[in-house]
């Protein structure tokens, strides 16, 4: 027997959100849809969430599990009760208002997958029949083809919890499957947007969507990808972009960082506003003792450091 504790809201009727328990028996093998629907068609009705295919596939059962996303199809719910636990908590998505229980809305979430342009952009005359690809050239996109746009990774994201300007892991991933393709002939343009404020370099590189994401589309990988093109492309008058920059020429030069110039080169020399930005955080560091040495040393087998990145040819 275990407990579902469901958080309830209906906008209509409360002001605040409140959880709701129901105790039932999970039979063998069923998933927490299973069990969500067990309660919804026998004990309460006015249960509210979505789903649709029940075999992972249309991405609308998603919701919290134990405080983290989830497709609800896919789970066994009995994977969710650890260490002698019997109470499985039940939320909806993070990062996104809430309609009624735990069904939530994705209108901000489809308006970011919009602004990457998620389609083809080609000039060129189309050929008789179609645009070819080969499976080389394929298997640069076919992890973020996977995405089938469940919300979970937008869910769990740690960025968006405090910079709702941030794209999303979903919107991201979605750029890089037209960033990588062959046959789109924008990847330039689309690197320069996605390279300003709120774009690929506001990536807290936490990994959560990795962890979240029920498809192999990882969006966290998607998004290195999308910065090493950027990078390739020279498109690196950005912060993020000049402290990737700056990191490499540190540990390419001495084995370490070099934390007194790594926050200058990446805010850039002649970004006053920027530099002038650093300078309360370096009076909080000095008053406290925390600022870095201002003779930097390299470490002792620097030149083994330096021969890794010419055999990769930095």
């Amino acid at each position: 027997m275990a407990k579902f504790r469901i958080k309830r809201y209906n906008p209509e009727k409360q002001s605040d959100p409140y959880y709701e328990e129901f105790d039932y028996d999970i039979p063998e093998g069923a998933t927490l849809l299973d069990c969500l629907n067990h309660i919804k068609w026998n004990m309460d009705g006015t249960l509210t969430y979505r789903m649709s295919c029940r075999s992972a596939i249309c991405g609308s059962c998603g919701m919290k599990g134990n405080g983290h996303a989830l497709l609800a199809c896919q789970k066994q719910a009995a994977h969710l009760l650890k260490d002698g636990n019997d109470t499985i908590t039940i939320e909806p998505l993070g990062n996104m208002p809430v309609i009624k229980d735990l069904a939530t809305d994705f209108q901000q979430f489809w308006e970011k997958i919009d602004q990457v342009k998620p389609y083809l952009q080609n000039k060129e005359k189309p050929p008789e029949l179609e645009r070819g690809q080969s499976p080389q050239q394929f298997k640069k996109i076919d992890d973020a083809t996977t995405c089938i746009m469940c919300g979970a990774c937008y869910s769990d994201c740690n960025v968006l919890e405090v910079d709702n300007n941030f794209l999303g892991p979903a919107a991201l991933a979605k750029a890089q499957r037209f960033v990588g393709d062959s046959r789109d002939k924008a990847t330039r343009e689309r690197i320069k947007e996605l390279s300003k404020p709120g774009g690929m370099w506001d990536c807290t590189h936490c990994g959560e969507c990795v962890e979240r994401c029920p498809k192999p589309a990882e969006p966290f990988y998607r998004i290195k990808d999308l910065m090493a093109v950027g990078l390739k492309e020279g498109v690196t008058n950005n912060v993020g972009a000049r402290h990737a920059l700056s990191f490499v020429k540190s540990v390419k030069h001495s084995g370490r960082l070099n934390e007194n110039k790594i926050p200058v080169e990446s805010m850039g020399y002649f970004n006053i506003k920027g530099l002038l930005d650093l300078v309360p955080v370096g009076l909080r560091m000095l008053l406290k003792m925390k600022i870095p040495p201002i003779i930097h040393k390299p470490v002792d087998d620097v030149k083994d450091v330096q021969r890794i990145f010419e055999e990769f040819g930095e």
